[in-house]
C-alpha cells in the first residue's frame, strides 16, 4: 500500500511546482524583489509603468535591439548626407577659386579695360576668393563630422551585435528549458495515466507482451510504476533547471542587456543630435562669414578698410578710364603739321602763273626702310624686279626676291606691298642664299628692340600676336601668314638650315621671352635679317616659332579636324593616307591653309639639309606633331600626330600642287 500511495503523492506534488518567485535553487522560499534589478529610469512619460513592463517582459531585449538599429540607420543616413554635402561644397569652392584665378589673369590682358575698372574688378574677384575659402573650410568641417558620425555608428553597431548575441542567447536558453519541461510533463502525465489504469484494473490496454512472453498484470503495473518514477524525476529536474535559468535571466542577464542596449541607444542618439547641432552652427557661420565678405559691418569696414561689394562696384569710374586710355596715346600723335599756305616765288610777277610743281618728289634720304623685315619696293624700281606669276609649289616658292648681290633696293615714299594668293598682304617668300654675302640690305638703324637689349623694361602688348587666333590676325593685319611666322622662317632659312638639331634643340628662354614681348608690342620693330635682332641665337627663333603655334587658341590643324587627321593617319596604304590628308588640308580655313603651306615648304627645305642638320622628316614630325595639332584627350594619339606631319612633309609637292 505504501508503494501504491506514493504515486499519488508524487503526482500531486510534481504537478504543482513551487512558483519561481518563492523558491530558490534549493527549494527554499525567496522574496520576489530580492532578485529583480532596477531598470534604468527614464524621464517624463518614458518612466511610466508601461515602459517598465515592456522592458521586463520577454520582448524587452528584442524591442530595444530594433530601436537601436533605427538609431544606427539614422546616424548613417545623416553621415551620408554630410559626405555628399561636403563633396558639393568642395566642388563649388574649388570651381569658384579656379574661376577667380582665370578671371584675374584675363583681366590683366591688354584687350580688357584697365584703370579703375580692372582695379575694382580684381577687388570683386578677391571677395569671391574669400567666399571660396569659406566654402573650403565649411567642406572640411562637414567631412570631419561625417567621419566622426560614421565611426560612432560603426562602434554602436559592434556593441549592438555583441548584446544581441548575449541577450538573445540567454532568452533562448530559458525558452529551450521551458520547452523541455513541457515535454517531460507530457511524458510524465502519459505514464501516470497508464499506471492508474493498470492499478485500478482497467483491461482496455489488453495483454502486454515483453521479451520473454506475455506479462502478468502485476508485472505490467510494476513496470509502469518504475517508468513513472523515472519520468517523475526527469520532470522535477527539468522544472528545477528551468526555474534556475529564468531566475538568472530575470534577475541578472536581462537587466544587464536592457541597460547596455539603452546606453547604446542614448549614445547614438546623443551623438547624432550633437552633429546636427554642429551642422546648424556651421551653416550659420558660413552664411555669416559670406555675408560679412559681401557687406562688412560699418564698424569693421571702418577699422579694416574693407568696402562692401556694392561699394567696390560703385567706385568704377567709366569716364576717367576712357580719358586715361585716350591720353595714353598722346606720345604717338606726332608733331603738328604746319599750316599749308600759298607762297609764290619772289621772282615771279603778280601777272605770271605759278609753274606746276614737279610731281616727282625726291625721296627723303633720312627715311629708312620700314622695320620688321617687310621689304617694300618703290614704284621707280619695279622695272628691275621681275613679276612673280602663280606657279606650282616647289623649292623656289620661298625665293621670290631677286639676288640682292645683283641689284639694290632704293627707298621711296611711294611703296608697293606684296600680296598672297588669298588676297592678304604679306612679305615675299625667301630661300636660303648659296653665297657668303648677306641676302638682304641692312635693316634700319637698330633700336632697343632690334638690338635685343635684355635690360630694356617690359614692353606693353600694343598689338599682341601670341595667343591670338589666325582669323583675328588676318582681320587686323591683312596678312594670311602672320608676320612672326614669316620672320622666323626667314631667319632659319638665312642662318639655321645647316645648324645641327634645328627645331629640336631649345633656345634661350630669356631670349624667347624677350622676342615674344617685342612681337606682342609691335611686330614692325623686328627685322630678323639682322642676326643681332635675335641675339645670334637661331635656336631661340625656332623656339619662338613653335611657341607661337603652341599658344594659338585653336591649333593650326584645328580641333575640328583633329579626329579626321587621326583617322587618316591610321590608314596603312600610303597613297590612300596621303589623299585623305590632302582632302582634310584643303578643308582648313584660309589663314590656316596659307600658314601650313608656308611652314610645310620651309620644313621641306630644312629636311633637304638633313645631312648637316640631322633633321629628317621623321625628326621634324616629332617636334611639330603635338605643336601643330594640339593635345588630344588620348595620349596614345601622339604617335598618330607624328605620322600626320611626317606624311605631309613626305608629300609636300603632291599636297600643295594646286597653289
Amino acid at each position: 500500500m505504501d508503494n501504491q500511495d506514493s504515486p499519488n503523492r508524487s503526482s500531486t506534488d510534481i504537478t504543482r511546482p513551487v512558483p519561481a518567485s518563492t523558491q530558490n535553487a534549493n527549494g527554499g522560499a525567496l522574496e520576489s524583489d530580492s532578485f529583480r534589478q532596477p531598470y534604468p529610469a527614464a524621464s517624463g512619460n518614458d518612466g511610466s509603468a508601461v515602459v517598465g513592463v515592456v522592458l521586463q517582459s520577454d520582448i524587452g531585449v528584442n524591442t530595444l535591439l530594433t530601436r537601436l538599429k533605427q538609431s544606427i540607420a539614422s546616424a548613417r543616413e545623416f553621415a551620408a548626407f554630410l559626405k555628399k554635402r561636403s563633396t558639393l561644397e568642395e566642388e563649388h569652392a574649388q570651381g569658384l577659386k579656379k574661376l577667380c584665378k582665370a578671371s584675374h589673369e584675363s583681366s590683366r590682358r591688354s584687350d580688357n579695360r584697365q584703370g579703375s575698372y580692372v582695379q575694382h574688378y580684381n577687388e570683386v574677384i578677391a571677395i569671391h576668393d574669400r567666399l571660396a575659402d569659406n566654402g573650403v573650410q565649411f567642406s572640411l568641417s562637414l567631412h570631419q563630422m561625417h567621419e566622426d558620425l560614421h565611426e560612432l555608428a560603426s562602434n554602436i553597431e559592434r556593441g549592438r551585435k555583441q548584446w544581441k548575441q548575449t541577450g538573445l542567447s540567454a532568452e533562448k536558453r530559458v525558452q529551450d528549458s521551458e520547452t523541455l519541461v513541457e515535454k517531460a510533463k507530457a511524458k510524465y502525465d502519459s505514464l501516470a495515466e497508464d499506471y492508474d489504469r493498470a492499478r485500478t484494473g482497467d483491461k482496455q490496454s489488453g495483454r502486454v507482451f515483453g521479451l520473454k512472453g506475455p506479462k502478468s498484470a502485476a508485472q505490467h503495473e510494476e513496470d509502469l510504476h518504475r517508468k513513472m518514477q523515472a519520468a517523475d524525476s526527469d520532470y522535477a529536474s527539468r522544472v528545477h533547471t528551468a526555474q534556475t535559468q529564468r531566475l538568472e535571466l530575470v534577475g541578472t542577464q536581462r537587466p544587464q542587456a536592457v541597460k547596455a542596449i539603452l546606453d547604446l541607444i542614448n549614445e547614438c542618439d546623443s551623438g547624432l543630435t550633437l552633429q546636427l547641432q554642429k551642422f546648424a552652427s556651421f551653416n550659420e557661420k558660413l552664411l555669416l562669414s559670406n555675408g560679412l565678405c559681401v557687406s562688412p559691418l560699418k564698424e569693421q569696414a571702418a577699422n579694416q578698410a574693407q568696402p562692401s561689394l556694392r561699394e567696390v562696384v560703385l567706385q568704377i569710374n567709366n569716364a576717367e578710364d576712357l580719358n586715361g586710355y585716350i591720353a595714353s596715346f598722346s606720345s604717338k600723335t606726332g608733331q603738328r603739321h604746319a599750316e599749308i599756305k600759298y607762297q609764290p616765288h619772289p621772282s615771279l610777277g603778280p601777272t605770271q602763273q605759278l609753274a606746276p610743281a614737279d610731281s616727282r618728289a625726291q625721296p627723303d634720304p633720312s627715311r629708312s626702310n620700314p622695320p620688321g623685315g617687310l621689304r617694300q619696293i618703290s614704284h621707280s624700281d619695279q622695272s628691275q624686279v621681275p613679276p612673280s606669276p602663280q606657279k606650282q609649289a616647289g623649292p623656289s616658292d620661298f625665293a621670290a626676291l631677286p639676288d640682292p648681290s645683283e641689284q639694290s633696293y632704293p627707298e621711296s615714299p611711294h611703296q608697293t606691298t606684296f600680296f598672297s594668293a588669298g588676297g592678304g598682304a604679306h612679305p615675299p617668300p625667301l630661300s636660303r642664299p648659296q653665297f657668303s654675302s648677306p641676302l638682304y640690305s641692312q635693316p634700319p638703324a637698330p633700336t632697343a628692340a632690334s638690338h635685343g637689349d635684355l635690360s630694356h623694361p617690359d614692353l606693353p602688348p600694343l598689338r599682341p600676336v601670341f595667343s591670338v587666333s589666325l582669323d583675328d590676325l588676318l582681320k587686323r593685319d591683312g596678312s594670311a601668314i602672320p608676320l612672326v611666322v614669316y620672320q622666323c622662317l626667314q631667319a632659319v632659312e638665312l642662318f639655321g638650315l645647316d645648324v645641327e638639331g634645328i627645331y629640336r634643340l631649345s633656345g634661350s628662354a630669356p631670349h624667347v621671352s624677350k622676342l615674344k614681348a617685342i612681337f606682342d608690342h609691335d611686330s614692325s620693330l623686328v627685322d630678323f635679317r639682322n642676326p643681332e635682332s635675335f641675339f645670334h641665337d637661331v635656336n631661340s627663333v625656332a623656339g619662338l616659332l613653335k611657341q607661337f603655334f603652341r599658344d594659338l587658341p585653336d591649333p593650326l590643324l584645328t580641333h575640328e579636324h583633329f579626329q579626321d587627321f587621326i583617322e587618316a593617319a591610321r590608314i596603312e596604304d600610303e597613297v590612300t593616307r596621303r589623299d585623305s590628308l590632302h582632302a582634310i588640308v584643303n578643308s582648313l580655313p584660309d589663314p590656316n591653309y596659307a600658314t601650313l603651306r608656308a611652314l610645310t615648304l620651309h620644313l621641306h627645305r630644312v629636311q633637304e639639309h638633313s645631312g648637316a642638320n640631322r633633321m629628317n622628316a621623321g625628326n621634324l614630325a616629332i617636334c611639330f606633331g603635338p605643336t601643330l595639332m594640339g593635345t588630344g584627350s588620348n595620349i596614345a594619339d601622339a604617335g598618330w600626330q607624328v605620322r600626320v606631319i611626317e606624311t605631309i612633309l613626305q608629300n609636300t609637292y603632291q599636297i600643295f600642287d594646286e597653289d
